[in-house]
């Protein structure tokens, strides 16, 4: 399978980031193996009552998957998350045309056609992540 040549033998953090409906759930559940276990955006908050003591954790979860000691897929879906992920980890940009997110998001919410302050959103958050350093570039 394709999916499984990434270099992710020796970095156990992959994270894969970009826009919403970019294809960043379906990689990472192609991608991924029994021993992964999959946090997407603020997954981590059940991780604690507080929400800054479940980011010090997720923080902690992060640097040991880096140091192998835990596998973790991070799909992150904010342009701000990605300074939680700590140097080591596998980065993957998940990109997209502007059109095939529109028509993904409406199937999504199931709406032949995107509400127009939707679809402003969208345009606005096209290419935010496109300046991120990243590993590698995947178009689903």
């Amino acid at each position: 399978m394709a999916y499984a040549r990434i270099a992710i033998q020796k970095k156990m953090l992959i994270t894969i980031f970009g826009e919403s409906c970019t294809g960043k759930t379906t990689y990472a559940e192609r991608i991924k193996r029994e021993k992964f276990e999959i946090y997407q955006g603020k997954d981590y908050l059940r991780l604690d009552k507080s929400p800054s003591e479940a980011k010090i954790k997720f923080q902690k979860i992060l640097q040991d998957a880096v140091a192998d000691k835990c596998q973790i897929i991070y799909v992150i879906t904010e342009v701000g998350d990605i300074e939680s992920v700590p140097e080591g980890a596998h980065r993957i940009l998940m990109k997209q045309d502007l059109e095939t997110i529109k028509t993904r998001f409406a199937k999504r919410m199931n709406l032949a056609e995107l509400p127009e302050p939707i679809s402003k959103m969208l345009e606005r958050k096209h290419r935010s992540f496109d300046a991120v350093p990243h590993d590698e570039v995947i178009i689903l």
